[in-house]
């Protein structure tokens, strides 16, 4: 058993109002500069719809994550090592701008200095990639326009998985919204694709990050991630990729999304796995089995074996700890009410979803019976408009009885909390009926509808004595051992040869020039800070002074 640690999320789509509130401030961090205008690390999609990029989930077309081959062994869906250096410098299963969508500003300055005329003048619409005026035909969540329209079911992956029946009654149903951030999977088809080996995991907290030094554009990370949430900055030449805001969460706050949520959907915390079983759980023949086998690589924290191989491996204490107060790990494998996004992928996501349930209450309140009557809700699980099929395929594999299961629990928690919360006494055989206990069905409750902010979000601070360690982890991927899918390595795409890239910084006056220069390689070089005692300023560090100007502090 070789444990180590992952920083996981779980989003309740239940409390998902479409705000985008997310995704405008992981904006705003993250993609807010040149090249990533059409960029979203978190995004919001509308279900049922074609998504961000348009159909990603159609991997017949984008050959994304993993698939077994002849001998059941793992292999990428794009291709291994030769077919990637037949087709290095040119990949056609990448999508194009119009998969993703033109983004676009308006001739504001139109509005400022027309001059007085009849008719009011329009701010027309201007691509911020060719800065040529341009019509508006398509945007990163276009289907919440469209949002239970027949017209979308040709376009849905997901809903052409399931029966015509569902086509033919489409416009009866419902929609709900889906947040997606990268996956920061245990077994990540990104790193494996990427030709340098500038994809990397973490080893410390999971964390799937880019190494922009290493990054020569190659861009088969974009084909091999089966979310498609890696991307490519086209005015740096590099890949790019939500990040976990892992800066945030080494001082133990949460991602930016996660702590703007207005919702209070998002939950983060640490789980505990045993690495040596990942491959083998990636490797489950049948698609269906996937997800029990992604939920039995996980450890339980609590058990002291467990708890003593964890500080055997390094995982500091104060870790162990939050991993045993994780909400991630309590809904995933506590309560077993969280699912994992698209588990046929086998690169065993770690951001999972709890199904919405709004719905069904709002199905049986419409019949003007009691809403929530446990023994309606049970009902209205299995008349569902639009059937568990659908959430199956997106959660699942396609297999119906674990989407059936979490519905049913979310549904007794109900019955069984209004009882409590009118007074009544409440009935011990909801629960049971799910194969829970009246006590655990109210802490869960509890972690869905009352927790508090430390109790969402468990994140152990980084340790100060891992702070370099932390700086050129790049060379310490997690996913390069024997026999495991890494790239890293000597041969013609394994780029492990030197040393970890210096720490470095630059100038405002550098930075400046970089950001306005008219190539990505102009601006200057950076400053060297690995060799600096803290005193003074390191040369170069700030522009020469003249002698009226004041001494850097």
């Amino acid at each position: 058993m070789r444990v180590m640690a992952q920083m996981a999320m779980v989003m309740n789509l239940d409390k998902c109002i479409g705000c985008h509130t997310c995704s405008v401030t992981c904006k705003q961090a993250w993609t807010n500069r040149a090249g990533v205008e059409y960029v979203w690390f978190n995004n919001v999609e509308t279900r049922p719809g074609e998504g961000y990029p348009r159909r990603y989930e159609d991997q017949d077309r984008w050959r994304g994550g993993w698939t077994l081959n002849r001998r059941g062994r793992l292999t990428l869906k794009g291709g291994g090592r030769l077919r990637k250096l037949l087709t290095i410098f040119a990949n056609p299963k990448l999508p194009g701008i119009g998969d993703y969508y033109e983004p676009w500003t308006y001739d504001y300055e139109t509005l400022t200095d027309a001059p007085l005329q009849e008719h009011s003048p329009v701010a027309r619409p201007h691509s911020l990639l060719s800065g040529r005026e341009m019509k508006v035909s398509w945007s990163a969540n276009w289907d919440d326009d469209l949002g239970g329209s027949p017209g979308l079911g040709d376009r849905d992956v997901v809903l052409g998985r399931v029966s015509e029946k569902v086509s033919l009654e489409f416009q009866k149903t419902f929609m709900f919204y889906l947040p997606r951030i990268c996956e920061h999977c245990l077994n990540p088809s990104c790193a494996a694709s990427c030709p340098s080996g500038a994809i990397y995991k973490r080893s410390e907290d999971g964390i799937v990050l880019v190494d922009q030094d290493r990054c020569r554009g190659w861009r088969m990370c974009v084909t091999g991630c089966p979310y498609k949430k890696v991307y490519f900055n086209h005015r740096t030449g590099k890949a790019e990729k939500c990040t976990f805001c892992f800066p945030r969460v080494e001082v133990g706050i949460p991602t930016v999304c996660s702590e703007t949520c207005v919702g209070r959907l998002r939950y983060i915390g640490l789980v505990l796995y045993d690495a040596d079983k990942v491959l083998e759980a990636a490797a489950t023949p049948n698609d269906t089995d996937l997800y029990e086998a992604q939920r039995r690589v996980f450890l339980d924290p609590n058990d002291p074996s467990v708890a003593a191989a964890a500080e055997r491996a390094g995982i500091p204490r104060d870790w162990v700890e939050a991993a045993q107060r994780s909400p991630v790990y309590a809904l995933i494998n506590r309560y077993e009410v969280a699912l994992p996004l698209h588990p046929e992928y086998r690169t065993m996501p770690m951001v999972w979803y709890i199904p919405p349930l709004s719905p069904v209450v709002d199905a049986v309140r419409d019949t003007g019976h009691d809403a929530e009557d446990h023994g309606n809700l049970f009902a209205a699980v299995d008349a569902l408009r639009i059937p568990i099929g659908y959430l199956a395929e997106l959660f699942t594999a396609g297999d119906p009885a674990p989407v059936d299961r979490v519905l049913r629990r979310l549904a007794a928690m109900r019955s069984y909390m209004r009882d409590l919360n009118v007074g009544r006494e409440p009935d011990e055989a909801i629960p049971s009926s799910v194969g829970m206990t009246g006590e655990s069905m109210y802490d869960m409750y509890r972690l869905l509808a009352l927790a508090k902010y430390e109790e969402r979000y468990v994140i152990p601070s980084a340790h100060a004595e891992d702070a370099h360690r932390l700086e050129e982890l790049a060379t310490e991927c997690s996913l390069d051992y024997e026999g495991g899918p890494g790239m890293g390595g000597s041969g013609p795409f394994g780029e492990s040869s030197g040393g970890a890239p210096p720490i470095a910084a630059e100038n405002f006056h550098v930075l400046r020039r970089r950001q306005t220069a008219d190539h990505p390689a102009e601006g200057g070089t950076r400053v060297n800070l690995l060799n600096w005692d803290g005193k003074g300023a390191p040369s170069g560090l700030f522009p020469p002074r003249s002698g009226k100007e004041r001494p850097p502090r």
